[in-house]
């Protein structure tokens, strides 16, 4: 956790344009609950960015391509590319609202590792330009770990990783994501747990690792999967 506050702080100067930019628009598109500078701070910036401290995201190779599904207001993704420049981020969203607010604060703090995409993760991912071509998937607070995985896993290529953002409450969700999991060609290969900075809560990053091609079927038409979850 002292990584992820350390990299926040040495780039405070794009992250308060980040947070100017989000309580601005948050006042004619629905953003973000939480306003307050010091709470966006360290429940959205450091939070977004604990997965500094995995093995698997450390071991990314320098170019490697990152996609944030159901990205929101950019969190994790948008977080990590400020913090990391020499990788690649895809951030995925279905709301035209949040990709202009998104596309804005991209264009404003000029950062050209970043594409910003709007469409639903079941239909994005049978495009050929993005099905199998990244090195990891990161998502927050997206969706229940099984129907998480089904939206996920198919946009990583063999070898690859899929690290989900939850709450303490993850370990009931366990047992049907790693039968998911298992269902996408993949496996639970960890799942660290994180207190964040001044007790604002607890927190647990899954880590997912991508062991063959998804069988083809995979996701399943939108909407199948939050109503129909796998396992």
């Amino acid at each position: 956790m002292r990584e992820a506050e350390a990299l926040v702080a040495a780039h405070a100067g794009p992250f308060s344009v980040y947070y100017e930019t989000l309580v601005a628009w948050n006042e004619r598109v629905n953003l973000t609950a939480i306003t307050d500078r010091d709470e966006v701070f360290v429940k959205h910036f450091v939070d977004s960015v604990t997965v500094a401290g995995l093995d698997e995201w450390r071991s990314l190779p320098r170019g490697a391509r990152v996609v944030d599904v159901g990205t929101g207001a950019g969190f994790p993704g948008l977080p990590l590319a400020i913090c990391f420049p020499d990788l690649k981020f895809v951030l995925l969203d279905a709301l035209q609202k949040r990709v202009r607010f998104l596309q804005e604060v991209t264009q404003r703090l000029g950062l050209r590792n970043v594409e910003v995409v709007h469409g639903r993760a079941e239909d994005l991912a049978r495009q050929e330009g993005l099905r199998g071509r990244f090195d990891a998937s990161v998502s927050r607070a997206v969706a229940h770990l099984a129907v998480l995985l089904e939206l996920t896993m198919p946009f990583i290529r063999p070898g690859g990783v899929t690290i989900a953002w939850k709450g303490p409450g993850v370990v009931d969700e366990l047992a049907s994501g790693e039968r998911a999991a298992h269902l996408m060609g993949g496996a639970v290969r960890a799942v660290m747990d994180l207190e964040l900075p001044g007790g604002a809560g607890r927190r647990s990053l899954v880590v997912v690792e991508q062991r063959s091609q998804v069988p083809a079927r995979y996701p399943r038409k939108a909407g199948t999967p939050q109503r129909h979850p796998l396992a």
